[in-house]
């Protein structure tokens, strides 16, 4: 097969807005600060860990140092990741739905390490041929060249590929990678930076539009395979 359908996946396949903010919010009450909303930190995900440790530090009011903010908040997060995260409802079955018919990959700003056991706590690890997160070898998005990459071990060309997110920071970088890209709105981007979108784009509301995108996407329906 030639075609590659590469995933985000905080906001895109799982909602993993509560266990990030009570992260975030016990990282802040052990340096005695006030807790943030949960909807104020999930409009700080996107960017990496990293960037989101600096926006709750800034939010807050924390004195404590970016690199030892950050140390701790992964602490915490590694021990509180699963206990609410969970795959957006009818996402399972848009999975099991392009099996054999495209490779699929995940492409996050989250550390692989997280990603993959997340992956395989939800059930869903098997579904994915590649998974890259930011403690490997490439630049977070929305630098293209973990995308390109995928799209070079997928054997597919960019016509032949779409990448699925939720936020400007998707977009972005499937437009610098010069592939396909498919926005989902059920996601974190209502929480954070609006999308500005250009119409080129596949849109779904829901992961049972989302699945028929991905219909459009590979040329042929669910029920002709």
């Amino acid at each position: 097969m030639s075609h590659l359908i590469a995933f985000d996946l905080d906001g895109t396949l799982i909602d993993s807005r509560l266990d990030l903010a009570e992260s975030a919010n016990e990282l802040i009450a052990s340096h005695g600060g006030e807790p943030l909303d949960v909807d104020a930190v999930t409009g700080m995900v996107g960017d990496g860990a990293r960037v989101l440790v600096e926006r709750v530090r800034a939010a807050s009011g924390l004195a404590v140092p970016v690199r030892d903010a950050l140390a701790q908040f992964l602490s915490i997060y590694e021990r509180r990741m699963t206990i609410h995260t969970r795959c957006y409802p009818g996402i399972e079955e848009v999975l099991a739905s392009l099996n054999g018919r495209a490779s699929l990959a995940v492409l996050t700003n989250k550390p692989a390490t997280h990603t993959g056991r997340l992956l395989e706590h939800l059930g869903i690890a098997r579904h994915f041929s590649w998974t890259i997160g930011t403690d490997g070898t490439f630049p977070r998005k929305p630098d293209p060249s973990s995308l390109l990459h995928l799209v070079e071990q997928a054997g597919a060309t960019a016509a032949e590929t779409v990448y699925v997110g939720d936020s400007m920071v998707d977009v972005e970088t499937a437009r610098r990678a010069g592939v396909r890209m498919c926005v989902v709105g059920y996601g974190f981007a209502r929480y954070g930076q609006p999308l500005v979108l250009d119409g080129s784009e596949l849109v779904a509301a829901t992961p049972a539009e989302l699945a028929d995108r991905l219909d459009e996407f590979l040329g042929s329906r669910r029920n002709a395979t």
